[in-house]
């Protein structure tokens, strides 16, 4: 059985069976044999279910976003957008089952074309940090391709995914097309990787299990799509709206509790600017609140467990002697509550400036010119993401094309829209989502030719 927290309380709030290899097994069989109908299906047919399983999730969204905060600590704000963003995926995904098109490719003696067909079965293993959204960014294309999905959400937060399984039989998706397996890593998300019937799979986290996933994908040459981690720069330039970019960088490493890939734990300053960005950002950082996720006021809330807890108190443990830091409040007691932070002091290299902390914890680094603000950024083994404030359109166009991401905002630190293609560079991963692309991720192209050169009369 799998506990579920509340990291804002450590209160138990449910158990849940945690699958095995033999439960994946038959997941597998079931999903089979449901796809084959599904790919079968008209596509107006199969764009109509998904529309109505949007529906069905939309009715939902509240009850959605109250179990978010319960087992993510997610703030009542942000779970609200996380459930509507399902509802959003799902809708944009059956806009484009009628519009899954091959093409006409002009050849002699003959017409050519190519045919987009399912994968079959696909297998998502999805993270605790955005629980809902992320796993909905491989579900929703892959169903609308015409594939069956085997959902393994992480051990932390399975009761959202599990409601999301309940609710797509109640919009009439056919038995076994979309199932939800609640497990631990090693057991049933090393199942789903290993197993032949899985024809894809889709994984969200930390780089070093990403890894070890493409590692076994390799056995069988199975497709994968990896999202991982991330150290994102934010880059603030001297002739930029420095009120505007202080004021903006708080919530860009602080939201959700810094369990973002794409935070901003790098903030990059021009040394002529530095001391005065710092004047701005301190009453910002200081001023945000900090506490019980479902209180409409809350900015930020816990982390999601005592282990991830441990894990930040140790990069700011190791840079403390090192660091001249702004610190915010968090509430005191239960719950796994850490204070936005920001370390000033510490070296380009140090580990906090460099590793993923997943917390809410970010360094500030000066830089001179803009050569070597691109060296700073670029500094990482990471690529996902990252934000460049300046007024110059030259310098924000240079910039976009130095920085090695996959995910860049101008005055701006926007790093996901369902309609534009999202993923990294280097160890943040392979392959992207979303985007107008996103249906053929889960597809394999078949090319036919068809002579038109009959026999001599």
């Amino acid at each position: 059985m799998l506990q579920v927290l509340n990291p804002a309380t450590e209160e138990p709030v449910a158990t849940v069976p945690a699958a095995t290899p033999a439960d994946v097994d038959a997941a597998v069989a079931r999903a089979t044999a449901a796809q084959r109908g599904w790919a079968a299906a008209a596509p107006a047919d199969r764009a109509r279910l998904l529309r109505r399983f949007a529906a069905v999730v939309d009715d939902h969204v509240e009850e959605l976003a109250r179990l978010e905060v319960t087992e993510a600590g997610h703030t009542i704000g942000n779970a609200r957008w996380e459930a509507g963003n399902v509802r959003d995926l799902l809708d944009f995904a059956a806009g484009g089952v009628e519009r899954l098109n091959g093409r006409q490719i002009p050849v002699a003696g003959g017409l050519d074309v190519t045919l987009l067909e399912p994968l079959g079965v696909v297998g998502v293993i999805a993270p605790w940090n955005f629980p809902m959204p992320i796993a909905a960014w491989a579900t929703a294309p892959a169903l609308a391709a015409g594939n069956a999905v085997l959902l393994k959400p992480a051990e932390t937060t399975p009761l959202t995914a599990l409601r999301l399984a309940e609710l797509a039989l109640e919009a009439g998706l056919p038995e076994g097309l979309f199932q939800v397996l609640p497990g631990t890593g090693p057991v049933a998300g090393n199942a789903l990787v290993e197993h032949p019937g899985i024809a894809k799979i889709v994984f969200t986290g930390s780089t070093r299990v990403g890894k070890g996933i493409m590692a076994k994908c390799a056995d069988q040459v199975k497709r994968l799509t990896l999202e991982l981690g991330g150290k994102s720069p934010n880059i603030v330039f001297a002739d930029a709206d420095l009120e505007a970019a202080a004021a903006a960088a708080p919530m860009s490493f602080l939201d959700n509790s810094g369990q973002d890939c794409c935070a901003r734990t790098r903030i990059l300053v021009q040394r002529s600017v530095y001391d005065r960005f710092l004047e701005l950002l301190t009453p910002a950082i200081e001023e945000i609140v900090v506490g019980d996720p479902a209180d409409e006021r809350t900015q930020m809330g816990p982390l999601i467990s005592r282990a991830q807890l441990d894990r930040v108190r140790s990069y700011v443990t190791d840079a403390a002697e090192h660091a001249a830091d702004i610190r915010g409040k968090a509430p005191e007691g239960p719950g796994f509550w850490f204070p936005p932070t920001v370390l000033t002091g510490v070296a380009e290299d140090a580990p906090c400036a460099v590793e993923e902390i997943f917390g809410p914890v970010a360094v500030v680094l000066p830089f001179e010119d803009e050569a070597d603000a691109i060296r700073l950024a670029n500094a990482t083994e990471y690529g996902l993401s990252g934000s460049i404030w300046t007024r110059d359109v030259g310098r924000a166009l240079r910039a976009s094309r130095a920085v090695r991401a996959g995910n860049l905002s101008v005055n701006s630190h926007s790093s996901v829209r369902y309609w534009t293609p999202f993923g990294g560079y280097r160890q943040s991963g392979l392959g992207r989502e979303l985007g107008p692309d996103a249906l053929t991720a889960f597809t394999e192209t078949k090319n036919v030719f068809i002579s038109t050169e009959g026999p001599a009369l």
